[in-house]
Protein backbone atom coordinates (compact mmCIF):
# COMPACT_ATOMS: atom_id res chain seq x y z
CA UNK A 1 0.00 0.00 0.00
CA UNK A 2 3.15 2.56 0.55
CA UNK A 3 5.96 1.85 -1.79
CA UNK A 4 8.79 4.87 -1.77
CA UNK A 5 11.68 4.11 -3.42
CA UNK A 6 15.12 6.29 -2.68
CA UNK A 7 13.05 9.66 -1.99
CA UNK A 8 15.98 12.83 -1.69
CA UNK A 9 14.73 16.05 -0.92
CA UNK A 10 17.17 19.09 0.05
CA UNK A 11 16.73 22.47 1.67
CA UNK A 12 19.36 24.88 0.77
CA UNK A 13 22.55 22.93 2.15
CA UNK A 14 20.07 20.39 4.53
CA UNK A 15 20.03 17.05 3.14
CA UNK A 16 16.27 16.45 4.37
CA UNK A 17 15.54 13.64 3.24
CA UNK A 18 18.66 11.33 1.61
CA UNK A 19 17.52 8.19 -0.02
CA UNK A 20 14.69 6.72 1.97
CA UNK A 21 13.02 3.59 0.73
CA UNK A 22 9.78 2.17 2.82
CA UNK A 23 7.32 -0.33 1.82
CA UNK A 24 4.00 -1.19 4.10
CA UNK A 25 1.87 -3.90 3.10
CA UNK A 26 -2.29 -3.46 3.21
CA UNK A 27 -3.65 -3.35 6.74
CA UNK A 28 -0.15 -2.92 9.08
CA UNK A 29 1.14 -0.24 10.89
CA UNK A 30 5.11 1.30 10.22
CA UNK A 31 6.52 3.18 12.34
CA UNK A 32 9.17 5.68 11.39
CA UNK A 33 11.38 6.40 14.61
CA UNK A 34 13.58 9.02 15.26
CA UNK A 35 14.46 12.17 16.68
CA UNK A 36 13.03 15.83 16.05
CA UNK A 37 14.94 16.86 12.98
CA UNK A 38 15.59 13.68 11.75
CA UNK A 39 13.17 14.24 8.18
CA UNK A 40 10.32 12.07 9.35
CA UNK A 41 7.89 15.18 8.67
CA UNK A 42 9.14 15.80 5.11
CA UNK A 43 8.73 12.03 4.53
CA UNK A 44 5.41 12.44 5.75
CA UNK A 45 4.78 15.74 3.40
CA UNK A 46 6.03 14.07 0.62
CA UNK A 47 4.07 11.11 0.79
CA UNK A 48 0.58 12.81 0.85
CA UNK A 49 1.18 15.36 -2.09
CA UNK A 50 1.77 18.38 0.33
CA UNK A 51 5.48 18.38 -1.32
CA UNK A 52 7.17 17.39 -3.97
CA UNK A 53 10.50 15.08 -3.65
CA UNK A 54 13.85 16.06 -5.63
CA UNK A 55 14.57 12.30 -6.45
CA UNK A 56 12.55 9.25 -5.96
CA UNK A 57 9.14 7.82 -6.66
CA UNK A 58 6.36 7.36 -3.95
CA UNK A 59 3.29 5.17 -5.11
CA UNK A 60 0.41 4.83 -1.93
CA UNK A 61 -2.61 3.04 -2.59
CA UNK A 62 -1.91 1.99 -6.40
CA UNK A 63 -1.65 5.74 -7.61
CA UNK A 64 1.70 7.51 -8.06
CA UNK A 65 2.14 10.71 -5.95
CA UNK A 66 3.91 13.12 -8.08
CA UNK A 67 0.87 11.99 -11.29
CA UNK A 68 -1.96 11.03 -9.62
CA UNK A 69 -2.13 13.96 -6.48
CA UNK A 70 -6.36 14.39 -7.09
CA UNK A 71 -6.84 10.87 -7.18
CA UNK A 72 -4.86 9.65 -4.03
CA UNK A 73 -6.26 12.53 -1.89
CA UNK A 74 -9.25 10.71 -2.06
CA UNK A 75 -7.55 7.49 -0.67
CA UNK A 76 -5.24 9.09 2.39
CA UNK A 77 -6.06 10.65 5.83
CA UNK A 78 -3.08 12.69 7.49
CA UNK A 79 -3.11 13.93 11.20
CA UNK A 80 -0.41 15.84 11.88
CA UNK A 81 1.69 16.79 15.18
CA UNK A 82 -1.00 19.93 15.56
CA UNK A 83 -4.62 19.43 15.87
CA UNK A 84 -5.82 21.12 12.05
CA UNK A 85 -9.63 21.83 13.22
CA UNK A 86 -11.21 24.92 13.80
CA UNK A 87 -10.99 25.91 17.50
CA UNK A 88 -14.26 27.95 17.21
CA UNK A 89 -16.75 25.51 15.64
CA UNK A 90 -18.38 22.84 17.40
CA UNK A 91 -16.70 19.40 17.11
CA UNK A 92 -19.87 18.20 15.22
CA UNK A 93 -19.26 21.42 12.86
CA UNK A 94 -15.43 20.33 12.54
CA UNK A 95 -16.26 16.91 11.25
CA UNK A 96 -19.43 18.40 9.15
CA UNK A 97 -16.93 21.31 7.90
CA UNK A 98 -14.50 18.63 6.81
CA UNK A 99 -17.11 16.22 4.92
CA UNK A 100 -18.24 18.54 2.95
CA UNK A 101 -14.98 19.61 1.64
CA UNK A 102 -14.77 15.77 0.68
CA UNK A 103 -18.31 16.54 -1.46
CA UNK A 104 -20.04 14.77 0.70
CA UNK A 105 -23.93 15.68 0.34
CA UNK A 106 -25.47 17.52 2.80
CA UNK A 107 -27.44 14.32 4.47
CA UNK A 108 -24.85 12.22 4.27
CA UNK A 109 -22.28 14.86 5.68
CA UNK A 110 -24.64 14.85 8.70
CA UNK A 111 -24.86 11.83 9.00
CA UNK A 112 -20.73 11.24 8.75
CA UNK A 113 -20.18 13.39 11.41
CA UNK A 114 -22.33 12.23 13.59
CA UNK A 115 -20.99 8.46 13.46
CA UNK A 116 -17.58 9.78 13.72
CA UNK A 117 -18.35 11.55 17.35
CA UNK A 118 -19.90 8.54 18.83
CA UNK A 119 -16.81 6.30 17.21
CA UNK A 120 -14.04 8.62 18.77
CA UNK A 121 -16.63 8.71 21.87
CA UNK A 122 -17.10 12.82 21.34
CA UNK A 123 -20.91 12.67 21.18
CA UNK A 124 -20.98 14.17 24.64
CA UNK A 125 -18.91 17.08 23.89
CA UNK A 126 -20.35 17.62 20.18
CA UNK A 127 -22.15 21.02 20.52
CA UNK A 128 -18.91 22.62 22.35
CA UNK A 129 -16.42 24.56 20.54
CA UNK A 130 -13.39 22.94 19.94
CA UNK A 131 -11.13 25.30 21.83
CA UNK A 132 -13.02 23.79 25.03
CA UNK A 133 -11.47 20.38 24.71
CA UNK A 134 -8.43 18.49 26.33
CA UNK A 135 -5.44 18.03 23.85
CA UNK A 136 -6.92 14.68 23.51
CA UNK A 137 -10.25 15.19 23.05
CA UNK A 138 -8.39 17.68 20.01
CA UNK A 139 -6.09 15.11 18.76
CA UNK A 140 -8.88 12.59 18.16
CA UNK A 141 -11.23 14.78 16.38
CA UNK A 142 -8.40 15.45 14.49
CA UNK A 143 -7.90 11.83 13.48
CA UNK A 144 -12.00 11.50 12.89
CA UNK A 145 -11.32 14.35 10.85
CA UNK A 146 -8.33 12.66 9.06
CA UNK A 147 -11.30 9.67 8.36
CA UNK A 148 -14.23 10.91 7.39
CA UNK A 149 -13.28 9.62 3.40
CA UNK A 150 -12.61 6.08 4.83
CA UNK A 151 -9.53 6.46 3.23
CA UNK A 152 -7.25 2.84 3.21
CA UNK A 153 -4.45 4.72 3.77
CA UNK A 154 -3.56 6.84 7.04
CA UNK A 155 -0.28 8.96 7.67
CA UNK A 156 0.11 9.60 11.61
CA UNK A 157 2.33 12.24 12.12
CA UNK A 158 3.74 12.33 16.00
CA UNK A 159 0.15 11.91 16.82
CA UNK A 160 0.56 11.47 20.24
CA UNK A 161 3.14 14.46 21.33
CA UNK A 162 2.07 16.18 24.31
CA UNK A 163 -0.79 13.84 25.79
CA UNK A 164 -0.87 12.69 28.61
CA UNK A 165 -0.94 8.67 29.39
CA UNK A 166 -4.28 8.41 29.46
CA UNK A 167 -4.88 10.45 26.57
CA UNK A 168 -2.04 8.61 24.71
CA UNK A 169 -3.68 4.93 25.50
CA UNK A 170 -6.70 6.15 24.24
CA UNK A 171 -5.43 7.22 21.13
CA UNK A 172 -3.61 3.65 20.71
CA UNK A 173 -7.00 2.12 20.92
CA UNK A 174 -8.35 4.01 17.93
CA UNK A 175 -5.57 3.19 15.99
CA UNK A 176 -5.78 -0.39 16.95
CA UNK A 177 -9.39 -0.64 16.04
CA UNK A 178 -8.19 1.33 12.69
CA UNK A 179 -5.70 -1.71 11.90
CA UNK A 180 -8.40 -4.48 12.73
CA UNK A 181 -10.42 -2.60 10.02
CA UNK A 182 -7.99 -3.46 7.62
CA UNK A 183 -6.53 0.34 7.28
CA UNK A 184 -2.88 0.70 6.82
CA UNK A 185 -1.10 2.90 8.94
CA UNK A 186 2.50 5.09 8.66
CA UNK A 187 3.08 6.49 12.14
CA UNK A 188 5.82 9.12 12.54
CA UNK A 189 7.05 9.32 16.51
CA UNK A 190 10.18 9.76 18.97
CA UNK A 191 8.60 6.81 21.36
CA UNK A 192 10.09 3.62 21.10
CA UNK A 193 7.71 2.26 23.62
CA UNK A 194 4.27 3.70 21.31
CA UNK A 195 6.21 2.12 17.89
CA UNK A 196 6.49 -0.94 20.09
CA UNK A 197 2.82 -0.99 20.98
CA UNK A 198 1.65 -0.05 17.52
CA UNK A 199 4.05 -1.32 14.82
CA UNK A 200 4.17 -4.36 13.00
CA UNK A 201 7.60 -2.99 11.72
CA UNK A 202 10.03 -0.03 12.53
CA UNK A 203 12.54 2.15 10.87
CA UNK A 204 15.11 4.47 12.35
CA UNK A 205 15.62 7.68 10.70
CA UNK A 206 18.57 9.59 11.12
CA UNK A 207 19.83 12.52 9.30
CA UNK A 208 17.39 12.14 6.79
CA UNK A 209 18.70 8.29 6.36
CA UNK A 210 17.43 4.56 7.23
CA UNK A 211 19.77 3.32 9.59
CA UNK A 212 18.32 0.33 10.90
CA UNK A 213 14.90 -1.37 10.09
CA UNK A 214 12.87 -3.86 12.02
CA UNK A 215 10.75 -5.38 14.62
CA UNK A 216 10.49 -3.48 18.02
CA UNK A 217 12.13 -6.86 19.27
CA UNK A 218 14.84 -6.61 16.45
CA UNK A 219 15.48 -3.02 17.69
CA UNK A 220 16.10 -3.92 21.47
CA UNK A 221 18.24 -6.69 20.86
CA UNK A 222 20.50 -4.30 18.76
CA UNK A 223 20.74 -1.92 21.24
CA UNK A 224 22.14 -5.03 23.44
CA UNK A 225 18.48 -6.20 25.26
CA UNK A 226 16.86 -4.67 28.56
CA UNK A 227 19.06 -1.85 30.63
CA UNK A 228 20.01 -2.31 34.29
CA UNK A 229 20.20 1.19 35.89
CA UNK A 230 21.78 1.38 39.44
CA UNK A 231 22.34 4.40 41.82
CA UNK A 232 25.15 4.74 44.21
CA UNK A 233 25.09 6.16 47.51
CA UNK A 234 28.95 6.92 47.79
CA UNK A 235 31.02 8.37 45.16
CA UNK A 236 33.69 6.37 46.33
CA UNK A 237 32.23 3.13 45.34
CA UNK A 238 32.39 3.60 41.95
CA UNK A 239 35.59 1.94 40.72
CA UNK A 240 34.25 -0.93 42.49
CA UNK A 241 30.86 -0.93 41.09
CA UNK A 242 31.83 -0.45 38.09
CA UNK A 243 34.08 -3.46 37.94
CA UNK A 244 31.40 -5.88 39.96
CA UNK A 245 29.13 -4.87 36.89
CA UNK A 246 31.57 -5.93 34.30
CA UNK A 247 32.12 -9.22 35.85
CA UNK A 248 28.49 -10.03 35.71
CA UNK A 249 28.47 -9.54 31.61
CA UNK A 250 27.60 -5.61 31.35
CA UNK A 251 28.33 -4.08 28.74
CA UNK A 252 28.56 -0.36 27.46
CA UNK A 253 28.65 0.83 31.15
CA UNK A 254 28.33 4.13 31.44
CA UNK A 255 29.03 6.47 34.37
CA UNK A 256 27.48 9.72 35.48
CA UNK A 257 28.99 10.71 38.55
CA UNK A 258 26.96 13.59 39.44
CA UNK A 259 24.01 11.23 39.68
CA UNK A 260 26.23 8.43 40.59
CA UNK A 261 24.26 6.19 37.81
CA UNK A 262 25.22 3.31 35.49
CA UNK A 263 23.47 1.80 32.55
CA UNK A 264 24.49 -1.50 31.75
CA UNK A 265 22.98 -2.93 28.64
CA UNK A 266 22.24 -6.80 29.16
CA UNK A 267 20.32 -9.98 27.29
CA UNK A 268 19.18 -11.03 31.06
CA UNK A 269 16.14 -10.63 33.41
CA UNK A 270 15.42 -10.20 37.09
CA UNK A 271 17.86 -13.20 38.12
CA UNK A 272 20.92 -10.04 37.12
CA UNK A 273 19.26 -7.59 39.32
CA UNK A 274 19.41 -9.71 42.12
CA UNK A 275 22.47 -10.86 41.44
CA UNK A 276 23.88 -7.67 41.39
CA UNK A 277 22.22 -6.60 44.64
CA UNK A 278 23.99 -9.26 46.06
CA UNK A 279 27.36 -8.62 44.87
CA UNK A 280 26.86 -5.09 45.83
CA UNK A 281 25.67 -5.90 49.35
CA UNK A 282 29.10 -8.39 49.76
CA UNK A 283 31.34 -5.51 49.02
CA UNK A 284 29.23 -3.21 51.39
CA UNK A 285 28.58 -0.59 48.30
CA UNK A 286 25.51 0.99 49.28
CA UNK A 287 22.59 1.34 46.63
CA UNK A 288 20.17 4.01 46.45
CA UNK A 289 18.03 2.60 43.56
CA UNK A 290 18.18 0.10 41.11
CA UNK A 291 15.93 -0.89 38.46
CA UNK A 292 15.56 -3.05 35.17
CA UNK A 293 13.76 -1.42 32.39
CA UNK A 294 13.50 -1.71 28.73
CA UNK A 295 15.32 0.02 25.94
CA UNK A 296 14.75 3.17 25.22
CA UNK A 297 14.69 5.41 21.92
CA UNK A 298 18.11 7.00 23.10
CA UNK A 299 19.05 3.01 24.61
CA UNK A 300 18.71 2.44 20.59
CA UNK A 301 20.23 5.55 19.26
CA UNK A 302 23.28 5.51 21.37
CA UNK A 303 23.69 1.79 19.91
CA UNK A 304 23.06 2.54 16.48
CA UNK A 305 24.88 6.38 16.22
CA UNK A 306 27.13 6.56 18.97
CA UNK A 307 24.73 9.70 20.24
CA UNK A 308 21.85 9.87 21.90
CA UNK A 309 18.52 10.91 20.18
CA UNK A 310 18.24 14.60 22.07
CA UNK A 311 21.72 15.36 21.51
CA UNK A 312 20.84 14.67 17.37
CA UNK A 313 17.91 16.14 17.28
CA UNK A 314 19.97 18.99 18.46
CA UNK A 315 21.96 18.91 15.46
CA UNK A 316 19.79 18.03 12.53
CA UNK A 317 18.11 21.40 11.56
CA UNK A 318 18.86 24.72 11.62
CA UNK A 319 16.13 27.17 13.11
CA UNK A 320 13.64 28.20 10.93
CA UNK A 321 14.53 25.27 7.96
CA UNK A 322 11.39 24.66 5.80
CA UNK A 323 10.80 20.87 7.26
CA UNK A 324 9.89 22.21 10.18
CA UNK A 325 6.63 23.12 9.57
CA UNK A 326 3.95 21.37 10.53
CA UNK A 327 1.36 19.16 8.60
CA UNK A 328 -2.12 20.05 7.60
CA UNK A 329 -4.91 18.20 6.47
Amino acid sequence: MIDVQNVKKAFNEVNAIDGVSLHVPKGQVKALLGPNGAGKTTLVRIMTTLLRPDEGSVEIAGFNALKEQEELRTKIGLAGQYAAVDENLTGYENLYMFSRLYHLPRKEAEARAANLLEEFHLQEAADRPAKTYSGGMRRRLDLAASLIAEPPVIFLDEPTTGLDPAARRDLWDIIRSLVDKGTTILLTTQYLEEADQLADSIAVLNKGKIIAEGTADELKAASGGNVLEVTLKNEADVESARSILSKIGGQGLQEDREQLHFTVPIEGNANSLVEVVRSFDASGIGIVDIQLRRPTLDDVFLALTGSSAESLAEEQVPTGKTMGKKSQH
